[in-house]
């Protein structure tokens, strides 16, 4: 879906949004206001109906033209090169400038805290904590949303 936008604002509504403008305590509930106030069902099955026709024809010809060495070399550029990557850019970014300007010491959160609330550091006032989490800057794909508050 992604891929070809058909989860985007302007295929679906402001879903995040319009949920919480509904305020639903039910499903059916939430079902009934976003098919009559956001999209009809028609819309989202037509949706529907282009997902299957791009899974079926342009993914399937694109799975036909991948070798097992694609895999292979995929697999391992995301677990070390990608992985590298990111590791240096956050050392980069906490270490070498966030620290600096905010004048605290900034430690890397323990595993169970990144798994459980998303956190790659934190900064610890008192007793309590701030957490952090870096994000590459690919603007407009990853976190649109913070695009759009830097804009303002």
């Amino acid at each position: 879906m992604n891929r070809f936008q058909l989860n985007f604002k302007r295929n679906v509504g402001a879903t995040s949004e319009s949920i919480r403008k509904c305020s639903p305590k039910s499903v059916e509930e939430w079902e009934e206001y976003y098919f009559n106030k956001v999209k009809s069902k028609d819309h989202i099955v037509g949706l529907g109906k282009k997902l299957y026709i791009k899974i079926t024809e342009v993914v399937q010809a694109e799975l036909d033209d991948i070798k097992e060495q694609d895999c292979i070399d995929y697999m391992i550029n995301l677990v070390i090169n990608r992985t590298f990557d990111g590791y240096m850019t956050e050392i980069e970014t906490i270490y070498g400038q966030l620290e600096k300007i905010l004048n605290v010491k900034i430690e890397p959160a323990p595993d169970e805290w990144d798994r459980l609330f998303n956190m790659d550091f934190y900064i610890k006032i008192d007793e309590k904590f701030i957490g952090l989490q870096i994000k590459p800057v690919n603007e407009g794909i990853q976190l649109p949303e913070i695009y759009k508050e830097k804009a303002i």
